[in-house]
Protein backbone atom coordinates (compact mmCIF):
# COMPACT_ATOMS: atom_id res chain seq x y z
CA UNK A 1 0.00 0.00 0.00
CA UNK A 2 1.40 3.40 -0.86
CA UNK A 3 2.46 5.79 2.03
CA UNK A 4 0.32 8.85 2.16
CA UNK A 5 2.04 11.63 1.54
CA UNK A 6 2.61 14.57 4.27
CA UNK A 7 3.96 17.99 4.92
CA UNK A 8 6.34 18.53 7.82
CA UNK A 9 4.40 20.32 10.33
CA UNK A 10 4.70 24.30 10.48
CA UNK A 11 5.59 24.03 6.31
CA UNK A 12 2.55 24.70 3.29
CA UNK A 13 2.49 24.65 -0.45
CA UNK A 14 1.98 27.64 -2.35
CA UNK A 15 -0.97 26.87 -5.28
CA UNK A 16 -0.43 29.22 -8.39
CA UNK A 17 -2.42 31.87 -7.18
CA UNK A 18 -1.33 32.18 -4.15
CA UNK A 19 2.51 32.67 -5.23
CA UNK A 20 1.25 34.93 -7.62
CA UNK A 21 0.10 37.01 -4.46
CA UNK A 22 3.25 36.46 -2.67
CA UNK A 23 5.20 37.71 -5.06
CA UNK A 24 2.67 41.46 -5.91
CA UNK A 25 3.77 41.58 -2.03
CA UNK A 26 7.80 40.89 -1.93
CA UNK A 27 7.43 43.04 -5.47
CA UNK A 28 6.25 45.54 -3.76
CA UNK A 29 8.44 45.47 -0.76
CA UNK A 30 11.68 45.29 -3.20
CA UNK A 31 10.18 48.42 -4.91
CA UNK A 32 10.84 50.67 -2.06
CA UNK A 33 13.78 49.17 -1.02
CA UNK A 34 15.37 49.82 -3.97
CA UNK A 35 14.17 53.37 -3.74
CA UNK A 36 15.84 54.25 -1.11
CA UNK A 37 19.55 52.64 -2.33
CA UNK A 38 19.19 49.07 -0.38
CA UNK A 39 21.19 47.23 -2.86
CA UNK A 40 20.33 42.66 -2.60
CA UNK A 41 21.75 40.19 -1.05
CA UNK A 42 21.56 36.72 -0.20
CA UNK A 43 23.22 34.24 2.33
CA UNK A 44 22.74 30.43 2.29
CA UNK A 45 20.08 28.45 3.84
CA UNK A 46 22.72 26.84 6.71
CA UNK A 47 24.43 28.52 9.11
CA UNK A 48 27.42 27.20 11.48
CA UNK A 49 25.87 26.48 14.52
CA UNK A 50 28.32 28.53 16.18
CA UNK A 51 27.26 31.85 13.80
CA UNK A 52 23.67 31.20 15.59
CA UNK A 53 23.90 30.25 18.73
CA UNK A 54 23.93 32.63 21.74
CA UNK A 55 22.52 35.66 19.65
CA UNK A 56 18.72 35.13 20.21
CA UNK A 57 18.97 34.31 23.75
CA UNK A 58 18.13 31.14 25.65
CA UNK A 59 14.45 30.92 24.09
CA UNK A 60 15.77 31.73 20.72
CA UNK A 61 18.30 28.93 21.02
CA UNK A 62 15.88 26.35 22.18
CA UNK A 63 13.91 26.93 18.50
CA UNK A 64 17.13 26.45 16.26
CA UNK A 65 16.53 23.99 13.60
CA UNK A 66 19.90 21.70 14.05
CA UNK A 67 21.21 19.51 10.20
CA UNK A 68 22.69 16.52 11.32
CA UNK A 69 26.17 15.97 9.83
CA UNK A 70 26.47 13.83 7.22
CA UNK A 71 28.31 10.36 6.79
CA UNK A 72 27.71 8.18 9.53
CA UNK A 73 28.80 9.88 12.69
CA UNK A 74 27.11 7.15 14.70
CA UNK A 75 29.12 4.43 12.97
CA UNK A 76 30.47 3.19 16.56
CA UNK A 77 27.17 3.25 18.25
CA UNK A 78 24.61 -0.29 18.75
CA UNK A 79 21.27 0.49 17.49
CA UNK A 80 20.14 0.33 21.18
CA UNK A 81 22.51 3.47 22.09
CA UNK A 82 21.33 5.17 19.07
CA UNK A 83 17.80 5.00 19.84
CA UNK A 84 19.07 6.15 24.09
CA UNK A 85 21.19 8.82 22.08
CA UNK A 86 17.80 10.37 20.89
CA UNK A 87 15.51 9.86 23.34
CA UNK A 88 16.96 8.40 26.70
CA UNK A 89 18.34 11.49 28.19
CA UNK A 90 18.42 15.46 27.15
CA UNK A 91 21.30 16.20 29.17
CA UNK A 92 23.81 13.47 28.57
CA UNK A 93 24.37 11.26 25.60
CA UNK A 94 26.80 8.04 24.50
CA UNK A 95 29.68 8.68 22.34
CA UNK A 96 32.42 7.14 21.10
CA UNK A 97 35.96 7.92 22.58
CA UNK A 98 39.29 7.67 20.42
CA UNK A 99 39.85 4.11 21.07
CA UNK A 100 36.27 3.38 20.61
CA UNK A 101 34.81 2.65 23.35
CA UNK A 102 31.79 4.35 24.97
CA UNK A 103 31.91 7.61 27.21
CA UNK A 104 29.34 9.57 28.78
CA UNK A 105 29.32 13.34 27.94
CA UNK A 106 27.78 16.45 28.37
CA UNK A 107 25.29 16.71 25.81
CA UNK A 108 26.70 20.64 24.52
CA UNK A 109 30.27 18.77 24.59
CA UNK A 110 29.27 16.17 22.26
CA UNK A 111 26.91 18.77 19.70
CA UNK A 112 29.71 19.22 17.34
CA UNK A 113 29.91 15.22 16.72
CA UNK A 114 26.37 15.49 16.17
CA UNK A 115 25.43 18.54 14.13
CA UNK A 116 27.95 21.92 13.29
CA UNK A 117 24.84 23.45 11.14
CA UNK A 118 21.74 24.44 11.56
CA UNK A 119 19.19 26.31 9.30
CA UNK A 120 19.72 30.18 9.43
CA UNK A 121 16.74 31.76 12.51
CA UNK A 122 16.46 35.23 10.84
CA UNK A 123 18.70 37.13 8.16
CA UNK A 124 20.27 39.50 10.72
CA UNK A 125 22.55 37.39 12.38
CA UNK A 126 23.86 35.91 8.54
CA UNK A 127 23.89 39.56 7.45
CA UNK A 128 26.13 40.50 10.52
CA UNK A 129 28.58 37.49 9.63
CA UNK A 130 28.45 38.19 6.26
CA UNK A 131 29.74 41.89 6.88
CA UNK A 132 32.44 40.54 8.96
CA UNK A 133 33.81 38.35 6.51
CA UNK A 134 33.67 40.78 3.58
CA UNK A 135 34.63 43.93 5.65
CA UNK A 136 37.09 45.05 3.04
CA UNK A 137 35.21 44.91 0.32
CA UNK A 138 31.80 46.88 1.57
CA UNK A 139 31.98 50.28 1.60
CA UNK A 140 30.31 52.21 4.35
CA UNK A 141 27.43 52.63 5.69
CA UNK A 142 26.43 49.49 3.53
CA UNK A 143 22.63 49.12 3.27
CA UNK A 144 21.27 45.95 1.32
CA UNK A 145 18.09 44.10 1.53
CA UNK A 146 17.33 40.23 2.06
CA UNK A 147 14.18 38.59 0.73
CA UNK A 148 14.30 34.57 1.83
CA UNK A 149 12.93 31.78 4.31
CA UNK A 150 13.95 31.56 7.81
CA UNK A 151 13.50 28.61 9.99
CA UNK A 152 12.11 28.07 14.09
CA UNK A 153 11.30 25.21 15.67
CA UNK A 154 8.24 26.72 16.80
CA UNK A 155 4.90 25.70 17.79
CA UNK A 156 2.41 26.15 14.46
CA UNK A 157 -0.51 28.12 14.90
CA UNK A 158 -2.19 30.95 12.71
CA UNK A 159 0.46 33.45 11.52
CA UNK A 160 3.12 31.63 13.22
CA UNK A 161 5.32 28.96 10.67
CA UNK A 162 8.26 26.73 10.94
CA UNK A 163 9.84 27.73 6.76
CA UNK A 164 8.33 31.83 6.85
CA UNK A 165 9.97 34.70 4.65
CA UNK A 166 11.36 37.51 5.79
CA UNK A 167 12.22 40.80 4.04
CA UNK A 168 14.74 42.93 5.31
CA UNK A 169 16.72 46.19 5.21
CA UNK A 170 19.56 46.83 6.93
CA UNK A 171 21.84 50.11 7.06
CA UNK A 172 25.36 49.14 9.17
CA UNK A 173 28.60 51.13 9.63
CA UNK A 174 26.56 54.55 10.67
CA UNK A 175 25.31 55.73 14.24
CA UNK A 176 22.72 58.45 12.61
CA UNK A 177 19.37 57.94 13.61
CA UNK A 178 18.35 59.27 10.56
CA UNK A 179 18.53 55.62 9.50
CA UNK A 180 15.66 55.22 12.21
CA UNK A 181 13.60 57.78 10.93
CA UNK A 182 14.11 56.42 7.18
CA UNK A 183 13.31 53.31 7.81
CA UNK A 184 9.66 54.29 9.77
CA UNK A 185 9.07 56.03 6.65
CA UNK A 186 9.86 52.82 4.67
CA UNK A 187 7.20 50.80 6.72
CA UNK A 188 4.84 53.70 6.27
CA UNK A 189 5.02 53.51 2.28
CA UNK A 190 4.72 49.75 1.96
CA UNK A 191 1.76 49.34 3.98
CA UNK A 192 0.05 52.15 2.56
CA UNK A 193 0.91 50.81 -1.14
CA UNK A 194 -0.75 47.75 0.02
CA UNK A 195 -3.74 49.32 1.61
CA UNK A 196 -3.03 47.92 4.87
CA UNK A 197 -3.57 50.09 8.02
CA UNK A 198 -0.98 50.29 10.49
CA UNK A 199 0.67 51.52 13.50
CA UNK A 200 3.77 52.15 13.71
CA UNK A 201 5.80 51.43 17.39
CA UNK A 202 8.33 52.11 18.77
CA UNK A 203 10.26 52.11 21.60
CA UNK A 204 14.19 51.94 22.74
CA UNK A 205 16.31 48.93 24.76
CA UNK A 206 18.02 51.87 26.80
CA UNK A 207 14.57 52.38 28.67
CA UNK A 208 14.31 48.72 29.20
CA UNK A 209 18.03 48.67 30.43
CA UNK A 210 17.58 51.80 32.93
CA UNK A 211 14.64 50.34 33.84
CA UNK A 212 15.94 46.94 35.09
CA UNK A 213 18.57 49.43 36.66
CA UNK A 214 15.98 51.47 38.20
CA UNK A 215 14.38 48.15 39.99
CA UNK A 216 17.99 47.28 41.54
CA UNK A 217 18.29 44.18 39.40
CA UNK A 218 20.26 45.39 35.90
CA UNK A 219 21.39 41.90 35.58
CA UNK A 220 17.79 40.87 35.35
CA UNK A 221 17.94 42.61 32.07
CA UNK A 222 17.13 39.78 29.20
CA UNK A 223 14.55 38.38 32.10
CA UNK A 224 12.29 41.64 32.51
CA UNK A 225 12.77 42.34 28.70
CA UNK A 226 11.77 38.87 28.23
CA UNK A 227 9.04 39.15 30.44
CA UNK A 228 7.77 42.11 28.91
CA UNK A 229 7.67 40.76 24.94
CA UNK A 230 4.77 38.54 26.10
CA UNK A 231 2.88 41.29 27.45
CA UNK A 232 0.01 40.88 24.85
CA UNK A 233 -0.22 37.40 24.87
CA UNK A 234 -0.22 36.80 28.09
CA UNK A 235 -1.08 40.22 30.21
CA UNK A 236 -0.17 42.08 32.78
CA UNK A 237 -0.80 39.70 35.59
CA UNK A 238 1.50 36.48 33.43
CA UNK A 239 4.29 39.04 33.12
CA UNK A 240 4.21 39.48 36.89
CA UNK A 241 4.24 35.56 37.03
CA UNK A 242 6.86 35.42 35.02
CA UNK A 243 9.10 37.99 36.52
CA UNK A 244 8.46 35.97 40.03
CA UNK A 245 9.91 33.80 38.39
CA UNK A 246 12.77 35.37 37.80
CA UNK A 247 13.15 35.82 41.21
CA UNK A 248 12.01 39.56 41.34
CA UNK A 249 10.48 40.89 44.12
CA UNK A 250 7.23 42.41 44.94
CA UNK A 251 8.19 46.29 45.09
CA UNK A 252 10.42 45.40 41.94
CA UNK A 253 7.75 44.01 40.15
CA UNK A 254 5.16 47.16 40.89
CA UNK A 255 7.90 49.12 39.32
CA UNK A 256 7.53 47.83 36.06
CA UNK A 257 3.96 47.57 36.17
CA UNK A 258 4.03 51.31 36.59
CA UNK A 259 6.37 51.27 33.68
CA UNK A 260 4.32 49.59 31.99
CA UNK A 261 1.16 51.96 32.12
CA UNK A 262 2.93 54.74 30.47
CA UNK A 263 1.75 52.96 27.19
CA UNK A 264 -1.88 54.58 28.17
CA UNK A 265 -0.08 58.12 28.61
CA UNK A 266 -0.89 60.64 25.77
CA UNK A 267 2.45 62.27 26.72
CA UNK A 268 4.64 59.26 27.40
CA UNK A 269 8.22 60.86 26.54
CA UNK A 270 7.36 63.60 29.12
CA UNK A 271 6.97 61.15 31.31
CA UNK A 272 9.51 58.68 30.76
CA UNK A 273 12.15 61.88 30.65
CA UNK A 274 10.55 62.66 34.62
CA UNK A 275 10.97 58.60 35.69
CA UNK A 276 14.52 58.41 34.23
CA UNK A 277 15.62 61.82 35.91
CA UNK A 278 18.81 60.22 37.36
CA UNK A 279 19.75 57.64 34.53
CA UNK A 280 22.55 58.61 31.75
CA UNK A 281 20.92 55.38 29.95
CA UNK A 282 17.20 55.96 30.00
CA UNK A 283 17.66 59.56 29.29
CA UNK A 284 19.86 58.82 26.67
CA UNK A 285 17.25 56.20 25.40
CA UNK A 286 14.28 59.61 25.69
CA UNK A 287 17.18 61.70 23.58
CA UNK A 288 17.15 59.18 20.78
CA UNK A 289 13.04 58.57 20.75
CA UNK A 290 12.86 62.60 20.75
CA UNK A 291 15.62 62.93 17.84
CA UNK A 292 13.39 60.10 15.48
CA UNK A 293 9.95 62.14 16.03
CA UNK A 294 11.82 65.60 15.02
CA UNK A 295 13.36 64.11 12.07
CA UNK A 296 9.58 62.44 11.15
CA UNK A 297 8.01 66.07 11.49
CA UNK A 298 8.84 67.21 7.99
CA UNK A 299 7.61 64.24 5.99
CA UNK A 300 3.95 63.02 5.04
CA UNK A 301 2.98 59.73 6.86
CA UNK A 302 -0.18 57.98 5.67
CA UNK A 303 -0.12 56.06 9.63
CA UNK A 304 0.63 57.12 13.03
CA UNK A 305 3.79 56.20 14.69
CA UNK A 306 3.92 55.77 18.41
CA UNK A 307 5.89 55.47 21.20
CA UNK A 308 4.96 52.15 23.17
CA UNK A 309 6.87 51.41 26.45
CA UNK A 310 5.35 47.71 26.42
CA UNK A 311 7.43 46.99 22.68
CA UNK A 312 10.52 44.64 24.26
CA UNK A 313 11.34 42.62 21.25
CA UNK A 314 12.94 39.47 22.72
CA UNK A 315 15.90 39.34 20.56
CA UNK A 316 18.87 40.00 22.74
CA UNK A 317 20.82 41.87 20.25
CA UNK A 318 18.98 45.26 20.09
CA UNK A 319 20.48 48.11 21.72
CA UNK A 320 18.38 50.99 20.83
CA UNK A 321 15.57 51.97 19.43
CA UNK A 322 13.21 48.72 18.39
CA UNK A 323 9.94 48.99 16.06
CA UNK A 324 7.14 46.63 15.62
CA UNK A 325 3.85 47.35 13.33
CA UNK A 326 0.20 46.40 13.61
CA UNK A 327 -2.44 46.05 11.34
CA UNK A 328 -5.13 48.27 12.69
CA UNK A 329 -7.57 46.43 11.18
CA UNK A 330 -9.38 43.17 11.29
CA UNK A 331 -8.74 40.36 13.72
CA UNK A 332 -5.27 39.72 13.10
CA UNK A 333 -3.63 41.46 15.30
CA UNK A 334 0.00 40.17 15.76
CA UNK A 335 3.39 41.91 14.33
CA UNK A 336 3.93 41.53 11.58
CA UNK A 337 6.73 43.41 10.68
CA UNK A 338 9.46 44.21 13.42
CA UNK A 339 13.21 45.77 14.05
CA UNK A 340 15.62 47.97 15.43
CA UNK A 341 19.26 48.71 16.54
CA UNK A 342 22.11 46.73 17.22
CA UNK A 343 25.50 48.65 18.04
CA UNK A 344 27.66 45.02 19.38
CA UNK A 345 26.43 42.11 16.11
CA UNK A 346 29.44 42.50 14.61
CA UNK A 347 31.18 42.81 17.53
CA UNK A 348 30.65 38.87 18.45
CA UNK A 349 32.25 37.86 15.22
CA UNK A 350 35.72 40.07 15.61
CA UNK A 351 34.62 43.17 14.06
CA UNK A 352 33.98 46.02 17.53
CA UNK A 353 32.30 49.17 17.11
CA UNK A 354 30.22 48.44 14.04
CA UNK A 355 26.81 49.84 14.62
CA UNK A 356 23.59 48.71 12.82
CA UNK A 357 19.92 48.88 12.40
CA UNK A 358 17.36 47.20 10.50
CA UNK A 359 13.45 46.55 9.99
CA UNK A 360 11.71 43.17 8.39
CA UNK A 361 8.75 42.80 6.97
CA UNK A 362 7.16 39.66 7.70
CA UNK A 363 5.42 38.38 4.18
CA UNK A 364 3.58 35.21 5.37
CA UNK A 365 1.24 37.08 7.97
CA UNK A 366 1.36 40.42 5.34
CA UNK A 367 -0.61 37.93 3.38
CA UNK A 368 -2.70 36.07 5.55
CA UNK A 369 -3.65 40.04 6.62
CA UNK A 370 -4.30 41.25 2.61
CA UNK A 371 -6.33 38.14 2.53
CA UNK A 372 -8.58 38.53 5.74
CA UNK A 373 -9.11 42.85 4.45
CA UNK A 374 -9.64 41.68 0.52
CA UNK A 375 -6.81 43.76 -0.61
CA UNK A 376 -5.13 42.24 -3.62
CA UNK A 377 -5.72 43.69 -7.14
CA UNK A 378 -8.28 41.82 -8.96
CA UNK A 379 -5.73 41.33 -11.65
CA UNK A 380 -3.78 38.66 -10.04
CA UNK A 381 -4.39 35.75 -11.20
CA UNK A 382 -3.23 32.08 -11.03
CA UNK A 383 -2.51 31.83 -14.73
CA UNK A 384 -1.46 35.11 -16.77
CA UNK A 385 -2.42 33.38 -19.98
CA UNK A 386 -4.35 35.45 -22.25
CA UNK A 387 -5.16 33.18 -25.40
CA UNK A 388 -5.28 29.47 -26.22
CA UNK A 389 -4.74 27.71 -29.54
CA UNK A 390 -7.30 24.64 -29.79
CA UNK A 391 -7.07 22.45 -33.47
CA UNK A 392 -8.50 19.05 -34.95
CA UNK A 393 -5.55 17.46 -36.25
CA UNK A 394 -1.43 17.50 -37.28
CA UNK A 395 -2.03 20.28 -39.97
CA UNK A 396 -3.88 22.66 -37.86
CA UNK A 397 -1.79 21.88 -34.80
CA UNK A 398 1.31 22.98 -36.63
CA UNK A 399 -0.42 26.25 -38.03
CA UNK A 400 -2.07 27.11 -34.08
CA UNK A 401 1.58 26.20 -32.76
CA UNK A 402 3.36 28.99 -35.38
CA UNK A 403 0.19 31.33 -34.40
CA UNK A 404 1.22 30.62 -30.80
CA UNK A 405 4.75 31.51 -31.24
CA UNK A 406 3.98 34.95 -33.50
CA UNK A 407 1.61 35.31 -30.14
CA UNK A 408 4.12 35.06 -27.90
CA UNK A 409 7.20 37.33 -29.66
CA UNK A 410 4.58 40.06 -29.36
CA UNK A 411 5.19 40.40 -25.47
CA UNK A 412 1.57 38.33 -24.99
CA UNK A 413 1.39 34.85 -23.10
CA UNK A 414 -0.17 32.44 -24.90
CA UNK A 415 -1.20 28.60 -24.94
CA UNK A 416 -1.26 25.35 -27.50
CA UNK A 417 -3.48 23.02 -25.96
CA UNK A 418 -0.76 19.72 -26.44
CA UNK A 419 -3.06 16.94 -27.74
CA UNK A 420 -4.97 16.55 -30.32
CA UNK A 421 -8.31 16.15 -29.64
CA UNK A 422 -11.25 16.05 -32.15
CA UNK A 423 -13.86 17.16 -30.10
CA UNK A 424 -13.12 21.44 -29.16
CA UNK A 425 -15.25 20.82 -26.28
CA UNK A 426 -12.37 19.55 -24.56
CA UNK A 427 -10.49 21.87 -25.37
CA UNK A 428 -12.82 24.60 -24.50
CA UNK A 429 -13.18 23.92 -20.91
CA UNK A 430 -9.49 23.37 -20.01
CA UNK A 431 -9.37 26.95 -20.82
CA UNK A 432 -12.91 27.85 -18.60
CA UNK A 433 -11.09 25.72 -15.63
CA UNK A 434 -8.06 28.02 -15.89
CA UNK A 435 -9.88 31.47 -16.70
CA UNK A 436 -8.11 31.58 -20.17
CA UNK A 437 -10.50 34.61 -21.56
CA UNK A 438 -9.99 34.05 -25.11
CA UNK A 439 -9.71 30.82 -27.44
CA UNK A 440 -7.99 30.71 -30.94
CA UNK A 441 -9.88 27.91 -32.95
CA UNK A 442 -8.09 26.69 -36.11
CA UNK A 443 -9.32 24.17 -38.36
CA UNK A 444 -8.84 23.80 -42.62
CA UNK A 445 -10.73 26.43 -43.27
CA UNK A 446 -8.43 29.02 -40.92
CA UNK A 447 -5.59 27.76 -42.04
CA UNK A 448 -6.25 27.66 -45.80
CA UNK A 449 -7.16 31.49 -45.41
CA UNK A 450 -4.36 32.58 -42.85
CA UNK A 451 -6.91 33.79 -40.19
CA UNK A 452 -8.11 31.79 -37.16
CA UNK A 453 -11.74 32.36 -35.63
CA UNK A 454 -10.97 34.15 -32.09
CA UNK A 455 -13.92 32.83 -29.10
CA UNK A 456 -14.20 35.43 -25.95
CA UNK A 457 -15.15 32.69 -23.23
CA UNK A 458 -16.81 35.33 -20.88
CA UNK A 459 -18.98 37.50 -23.30
CA UNK A 460 -19.40 34.40 -25.36
CA UNK A 461 -19.12 35.99 -29.17
CA UNK A 462 -16.32 35.36 -31.90
CA UNK A 463 -15.27 36.34 -35.15
CA UNK A 464 -12.77 35.50 -37.58
CA UNK A 465 -9.23 37.70 -38.17
CA UNK A 466 -5.61 37.58 -38.68
CA UNK A 467 -2.83 36.96 -36.54
CA UNK A 468 -1.95 40.22 -36.66
CA UNK A 469 -5.18 41.79 -35.89
CA UNK A 470 -5.54 39.23 -33.09
CA UNK A 471 -2.50 40.87 -31.48
CA UNK A 472 -3.82 43.96 -31.56
CA UNK A 473 -6.73 42.64 -29.91
CA UNK A 474 -5.24 41.00 -27.41
CA UNK A 475 -3.14 43.99 -26.33
CA UNK A 476 -6.05 46.25 -26.40
CA UNK A 477 -7.55 43.50 -24.07
CA UNK A 478 -4.98 44.26 -20.89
Amino acid sequence: MAQKPTLPQGTRDFNPLQVHRRKFILNTIEEVFKKYGFMPLETPAMENLNTLTGKYGDEGDQLLFKVLNSGNYLKNLTEYNNKGLLEESRDKTLLPSSDGSLNNLNAKTALPYISEKGLRYDLTVPFARYVVMNRNEITYPFKRYQMQPVWRADRPQQGRYREFWQCDADVIGSNSLLSEAEFLKIYDEVFTRLEIPVVIKINNRKLLSALAALTGSPEKFMDITIAIDKLDKIGESGVAEELKKCELNESQISQIIKFLSLAQSVAPLKELQQLFVGSTEGLQGCNELKKVFDLLMGLQLQNPVKIDVTLARGLSYYTGAIVEVQCTQGDFMASIGGGGRYDNLTGIFGLPDVSGVGISFGLDRIYLVMENLQKFPDYIKANHTKILFCYFDEPTQAFAFAATAKIREAGIAAEIYPDIVKKIGKQLEYANKLNIPFVGIVGSNEMESGKVVIKNLKEGTQEEMSIEKVIEKLKDNN
